[in-house]
């Protein structure tokens, strides 16, 4: 059973209040006692003036050790002192007149200031005094001595037990006390590790926010760049054809309708790319046919001879997989365009298990991979970055192989991402 703060209140309480009982009890057992004495003298007794000495000397001997010091409760070998005292002037006074059994039924109260099991041996000596006061002197007969001593065990009896209860009562109540401490302090603690985390959670959404602005300006700088620029890069193209081509109609008609039409397929993609939608092209056809009609399209216009081929098992893939593989398959062919002269393109779609593998492959003038301006001069140093980018983020790898007049080489492979059939 756990002990709630309301509960150890309440037995603090009871502790103060018992408390207070020890601090007047005696003296109310020393004013009855003398009262008593002084209207029915036992005869013999010591005359009423020393009897209020003794009185006034145990009254004084209470006050020092537990009013006027009461931290000296807690000093168990100065305690000891003080109730071998107080059960030394109680005897004078029982001794003197039993009306002082009143008094000395104190001693049952303050034996909780001895040790441990010193307790029972102050309980003993206070059942023993008691007793005597009961039966009205010291045994003088076989009958007076069987009174005395059913009244010493009745007394050690009743008083044993319920100093047995309270030590056990205050060693709960100390375990009860420490329990709601440590409780206090793991709620203290808990409290400042609360404040901490708030600290935390608030750092943390502002570094959230900042990475969320940071990944959107990269998703819009690759969205520009497989849109618009790429679009722009081949209007220019068409443009600067028709001009070359403006004493021949047809030739100039049909590269200014390709500008248009790219224009308009730019400006399509570069809306979609704003609202985060998917490629217009991944959302009416499955990835093999979209790369099919993007590799159609991109060899009519720029006249080199493009092909696609499709290995293993086609199945729907996590849309950011398919985004990533059409990306990748639009900045190569773009590559090709702007730097490689080629004759021939080809795009293998590969479905191996856990991996899909989009190899582009073509026999342009090719460059050598490590040197430095290569990455600068391919579209500005932003395309290759942008497809290892995009490639990355979904968990793939990158990788290019040339050499001059050997072809180029681009492999995105990526994990094989189940997505939606439908």
């Amino acid at each position: 059973m756990t002990s709630t703060p309301d509960q150890v209140d309440q037995l603090a309480a009871w502790k103060s209040r018992e408390a207070g009982l020890y601090r007047t009890v005696p003296y109310v057992g020393l004013t009855v006692g003398a009262l008593l004495t002084a209207a029915a003298p036992a005869p013999g007794g010591i005359s009423f003036a020393p009897d209020l000495l003794v009185a006034a000397a145990a009254a004084a001997w209470i006050a020092w050790f537990i009013n006027l010091h009461p931290g000296w409760g807690a000093r168990r070998g100065l305690m000891a002192v003080y109730y071998v005292g107080l059960i030394s002037l109680s005897t004078v006074l029982v001794l003197d007149s039993p009306w002082y059994g009143f008094f000395s039924w104190a001693g049952f109260l303050h034996a909780s200031l001895l040790p441990g099991g010193w307790q029972f041996v102050g309980v003993a000596a206070t059942a023993v005094l008691t007793a005597t006061s009961q039966s009205a002197g010291p045994p003088t007969s076989l009958s007076h001595w069987l009174l005395w001593s059913v009244l010493v065990l009745f007394n050690l009896g009743v008083a044993g037990g319920l100093t047995w209860f309270g030590m056990i009562t205050g060693r709960q109540h100390a375990h009860r006390k420490q329990l709601v401490e440590e409780l206090a302090e793991t709620n203290r603690r808990l409290a400042d590790t609360m404040r901490e985390n708030e600290g935390l959670h608030a750092q943390l959404l502002t570094q959230a926010r900042e990475a969320g602005v940071t990944d959107e300006r990269q998703r819009m700088a690759r969205e520009i760049h497989d849109t618009l620029a790429q679009g722009l890069t081949g209007i220019i193209t068409q443009l600067e054809a028709a001009g070359q081509a403006r004493d021949q109609r047809a030739d100039w008609q049909r590269h200014v309708d390709t500008a248009v039409t790219l224009a308009r397929e730019s400006l399509t993609e570069a809306r979609r790319s704003v609202r985060a939608v998917r490629p217009e092209a991944l959302e009416t056809a499955r990835l093999p046919d979209a790369l099919a009609d993007l590799t159609g399209r991109w060899s009519q216009v720029n006249a080199v001879r493009a092909e696609v081929h499709v290995t293993g098992h086609a199945h729907p893939l996590h849309p950011e997989v398919e985004v990533t593989l059409l990306r990748t398959a639009q900045e190569s062919l773009a590559n090709v365009a702007r730097h490689a002269r080629a004759s021939r393109v080809g795009l293998t779609l590969s479905y191996m298990g856990d991996v899909v593998t989009l190899d582009v492959r073509d026999d342009g003038v090719g460059f050598t991979v490590t040197e430095p301006s290569v990455a600068r001069r391919l579209d500005g140093g932003y395309g290759l970055t942008v497809m290892r980018q995009r490639v990355t983020q979904v968990g793939g790898e990158l990788a290019v192989e040339s050499e001059p007049g050997g072809g180029t080489a681009v492999s995105a492979s990526v994990p094989a991402l189940a997505g939606s059939s439908g």
